[in-house]
């Protein structure tokens, strides 16, 4: 059973499939603009310019329901197509898309919208614009292919390594001589912020694990800032097993530590919020904001980073948004609640 719950949480588990994940925005995004861009090339290509656009706001009246369609059908049946040979899967998302583009014209017939000399244009562009979907998303699988996709994100992982690894011993060296029982306890924490962080980057983490890495990591820098430094935790009743990727939470909670609350002299106060909305987990991390002339001017690695991973693992599906406020910053990050998660690697 451990070995079971091991595979489902590795990120390597991601089915390898011809056909993309349909329910996934930034596919459907995908789709939606290759498909009219298409519909726009065939239209100015077989009308004059001035005509063309006029031709093409009359074409979406079978292009846009059809489409709309077509991605339904596909993100309903997404897991029995993936279930089966991926070229028979291929075939039968091609052969759907011409069925029902006839149909679709025999009904605008019947309602007098469409001539009755075209009766295969329809189905002919359908299956055009299909064989030009597939083919754009199986060359698009290979050029994101697993390996690549695991050294990119391996590479992502040991930039923050380092990064934390090196702000948490100077946390140490600098209580060994003020606080030698403080120095003890900060070295009790950094020994399972190591065990954490070291972890296989490919491994899928619970929630409740960042949460206790993040608050490990506050009570070592709490150590070293005093009462400076100011935190409170709001958890909303949700469960605390959705697996996200590992070292999310952390590296925000750092980048609110060195760029807000450290700068200031008086210190300041770090909110951290995790709730969910529907089928989305929030996390909400509010810092005190330094005055400009004191604000520390970094590179935002860390911000950049969680993005790239972001990406990686949910594509558009997730978010990472920064609001300035008069007193503070705001960092929120928007992703999927899952209990298992479909990624980029097999």
């Amino acid at each position: 059973m451990r070995a079971q719950n091991k595979r489902e949480r590795s990120i390597r588990q991601k089915r390898a499939h011809l056909l993309p994940d349909w329910r996934n925005l930034g596919i459907l995004l995908r789709a939606l603009v290759g498909v009219n861009f298409l519909a726009l090339c065939a239209v100015v290509a077989a009308f004059p310019l001035n005509t063309a656009l006029q031709r093409f706001a009359e074409s979406a009246v079978w292009v846009e329901p059809l489409l709309f369609l077509n991605l339904a059908v596909l993100a309903l049946a997404r897991d029995l197509l993936w279930r089966i040979p991926p070229r028979l899967a291929q075939g039968l998302t091609l052969a759907f898309a011409i069925l029902s583009a006839l149909l679709l014209r025999n009904g605008l017939f019947l309602l007098s919208i469409a001539p009755e000399t075209e009766i295969l244009r329809p189905a002919l562009l359908s299956a055009a614009a299909t064989v030009f979907l597939l083919l754009y998303f199986e060359l698009r699988s290979q050029a994101l292919s697993p390996r690549l996709e695991e050294a990119r994100l391996s590479a992502l992982n040991a930039r923050i390594r380092p990064h934390f690894l090196f702000n948490s011993l100077n946390t140490v060296l600098a209580l060994i001589r003020a606080d030698s029982a403080g120095a003890e306890r900060a070295l009790e924490n950094l020994a399972e912020l190591f065990r954490a962080i070291l972890k296989d980057s490919k491994e899928l983490t619970p929630l409740s694990e960042e949460i206790a890495l993040g608050r490990q990591y506050l009570e070592l820098e709490k150590l070293r800032l005093g009462e400076r430094l100011r935190v409170t935790w709001e958890i909303d009743q949700m469960s605390r097993d959705t697996l996200i990727p590992p070292l999310m939470l952390q590296p925000l909670l750092e980048n609110a530590v060195y760029h807000g609350v450290e700068p200031l002299p008086e210190g300041g106060e770090i909110h951290v919020r995790l709730g969910r909305e529907n089928d989305l987990l929030r996390i909400h991390v509010t810092n005190s904001k330094s005055a400009a002339e004191n604000a520390r001017q970094g590179s935002h690695m860390a911000l950049k980073n969680i993005r790239q991973r972001l990406e990686l693992f949910y594509d558009m599906e997730a978010t990472l948004e920064i609001r300035a406020r008069p007193e503070t910053w705001q960092v929120t990050m928007t992703l999927p609640c899952r209990r298992s998660l479909l990624s980029v690697f097999e």
